[in-house]
């Protein structure tokens, strides 16, 4: 069953946050990047989209956020769709960004948050992308805000008690 994005306000957190949308399917992807905005907009976040062709070129422009000397982002969105065709390479294409952003994520030690979905229909990627209560771009930014404010708590070092 697919669940509800999360419906509460986020934390007004402030920080920078990337989002790397593909164009491709762009009927579902700039669904989930409109949502994903609307939420880091919300927690008064600094928001910087940057748009790539696909999914497969979506690693190499978190990389190049992550690799700035100045203005690095507290997290990047990466949202894009797969839709399974009649072959194979949907599957290639999603194993290899879903390793590129975990490898990223772990050598920066900035998330890269992952919501690049593949998916077998058209049914499928509407209740994800395009749907207000599961657009899979509005948890994704929950999740970055989530995330970026863990980090800074740890990086801080364990409270005192």
């Amino acid at each position: 069953m697919l669940k509800s994005t999360r419906r509460k306000t986020p934390p007004h957190s402030g920080g920078r946050f990337a989002i790397v949308c593909s164009q491709y399917n762009p009927e579902y992807t700039q669904p989930m990047c409109q949502a994903a905005e609307a939420v880091l907009a919300a927690a008064g976040a600094r928001i910087e989209v940057i748009h790539v062709p696909g999914a497969f070129e979506i690693p190499v422009a978190a990389a190049a956020l992550l690799a700035r000397r100045s203005a690095r982002p507290d997290a990047v969105l990466c949202l894009g769709l797969i839709l399974q065709g009649e072959t194979n390479h949907a599957d290639h294409i999603g194993e290899a960004v879903t390793r590129a952003l975990m490898d990223l994520s772990i050598r920066t030690g900035i998330p890269c948050i992952h919501e690049v979905l593949t998916v077998q229909t058209r049914e499928q990627a509407e209740k994800r992308c395009v749907a207000e209560d599961t657009n899979r771009g509005a948890e994704a930014a929950h999740t970055g805000l989530r995330l970026a404010n863990t980090l800074k708590s740890l990086r801080r070092g364990p409270r005192k008690r």
